[in-house]
């Protein structure tokens, strides 16, 4: 089983993963259940109420995440999939969700998740990752601190190398 590492703050930590992912026309075993954006955009009203477990939205890189604007109510995590390493898609979806739409719950990466891309990943708004090369919570943090210095605004707030210049 592929292990979850979230962000706690600056650090990164193993975490168990309770979501199932639900195939689209499948009954709903209850629990906490991630679904497809189509079916989200058809049956998420009915799949948000009145569950015991918690609601979550797999996007694929063709998903528009504008689609979730002022739907995202009752959803806890969105899973943004990267099926190959080289396909950047979801890094926009991730700074959308969390610059334009306001999302607050968890921005969780799957798929081919590399801990080469971490940096970037956590700049732009994810906080949970599913690392296809095995990577650890530790060599997590460690991607991620890599570099010292930025050199644009983001959606982790960090400030850029010329801000910090005019400060000194």
């Amino acid at each position: 089983m592929p292990m979850l590492i979230k962000a706690a703050g600056a650090d990164f930590v193993a975490a168990d993963d309770s979501f199932v992912f639900l195939e689209d026309g499948a009954l709903d075993p209850g629990g906490d259940i991630l679904v497809s954006l189509a079916r989200f955009l058809e049956a998420g009203n009915a799949l948000a109420s009145g569950r015991a477990g918690r609601l979550g939205v797999r996007l694929s890189p063709d998903d528009a995440v504008e689609s979730l604007e002022g739907r995202l109510g009752g959803v806890s995590v969105v899973a943004l999939d990267f099926p190959k390493f080289r396909d950047g898609r979801a890094f926009t979806s991730a700074h959308l969700l969390r610059t334009r739409l306001g999302f607050q719950g968890e921005v969780r990466a799957v798929g081919d998740v590399l801990r080469d891309q971490a940096g970037f990943m956590v700049r732009c708004g994810f906080d949970a990752f599913v690392p296809s090369d095995g990577s650890d919570p530790e060599t997590w943090a460690a991607a991620v601190a890599r570099h010292r210095h930025v050199y644009q605004r983001a959606a982790d707030g960090r400030p850029p190398a010329f801000d910090e210049r005019r400060g000194a």
